[in-house]
């Protein structure tokens, strides 16, 4: 199957070209692996890889054997660190189908993260057949029960050079993994470390964009958590270092005793596809849903008087 991109009425049609890797994992060896995946250790046969150039645009999208990249030590990204990547899942139904969750909405964030590193931006169409063609050829490495399988597209700048301007070349990738828990021993309460050195975001900065520079960033803060005996770290505001912004990976809800929820508001958080699905599910329900700023202080003040009731932090990996 030959590949190819066209508009019609302004939507982009895009056709893969499917090599279906020579050597598949063996039956049984999946299935062994599937008993117990983790998270993020196991991974498909196949990934879907699209290129883009200044010169000829999105070109040469196929779906092919999952195998290494080879860069040149000059590659753009590895020295200025222009990449962006997503996360979302795929679900058996009981029925024996697969559902994709709002992948459209993780296109759309992928498309606004792009723009935000000055990367060329990928056509939301694009985005989701390739997710889609991925699913569809290893459809067998869904997890059933609570399993499922994390799909983890990216995108890096490709252009060999040095010299601080954004990239003319790029490598849009998607690969999968079969997951259970993200936490060790499945979903339990996790103890939550209050990081007083570090900040994750500033305004004007990529608080929003979802870049593994971010991820970078507060991974000194989380070993930090860690050595406390905590799980997650919590991250302030950088100006007055006393506003609850968010967790590591994870945006945070707070559960008062009317029954209202209150999360920080977008601008230097993640726009997460989970929070912005429980604020939905939340207000249609008829539940009460605010979108302020809360101070460390106010935590601990309706924590100890009883007017907060729980906490909890969402996204799609945990």
């Amino acid at each position: 199957m030959g590949v190819s991109f066209e508009k019609i009425d302004g939507t982009v049609l895009i056709d893969f070209e499917t090599r279906p890797t020579p050597t598949p994992t063996p039956d049984q060896e999946r299935i062994a692996k599937l008993v117990d995946p983790g998270f993020g250790r196991v991974f498909t046969d196949h990934m879907a890889v699209v290129r883009y150039s200044q010169a000829k645009g999105w070109y040469g999208a196929r779906v092919e054997s999952r195998a290494n990249f080879s860069l040149d030590p000059a590659t753009a990204v590895l020295h200025y660190a222009q990449e962006i990547f997503e996360g979302l899942k795929a679900y058996k139904r009981d029925d024996g189908g697969v559902n994709l969750f709002r992948p459209d909405a993780n296109a759309r964030r992928f498309r606004s993260s792009a723009e935000r590193m000055a990367m060329a931006p990928l056509p939301e169409p694009v985005f989701i057949e390739a997710v889609e063609q991925l699913v569809r050829i290893d459809r067998d490495w869904i997890p059933g029960g609570e399993g499922s399988l994390y799909l983890r597209p990216f995108m890096i700048a490709n252009e060999i050079f040095l010299g601080v301007k954004p990239s003319a070349e790029y490598i849009f990738a998607v690969i999968a993994s079969p997951v259970g828990s993200y936490f060790k021993g499945g979903p339990a309460p996790v103890s939550i470390w209050v990081s007083e050195n570090y900040t994750r975001a500033a305004i004007g900065g990529t608080g929003a964009v979802k870049c593994g520079g971010n991820y970078a960033a507060s991974l000194r803060a989380q070993a930090e958590a860690i050595q406390h005996g905590c799980d997650q770290v919590v991250f302030l505001d950088a100006i007055e270092r006393r506003y609850v912004e968010e967790l590591g990976g994870m945006n945070v809800f707070f559960v008062f005793d009317d029954g209202s929820l209150l999360t920080p508001p977008l601008g230097t958080i993640l726009p997460g596809i989970t929070r912005d699905s429980i604020i939905a599910l939340a207000k249609e329900s008829g539940t009460r849903v605010r979108e302020e700023t809360y101070t460390i202080d106010q935590w601990r003040a309706d924590a100890t008087s009883g007017k907060l009731k729980e906490a909890f932090a969402c996204g799609t990996a945990a």
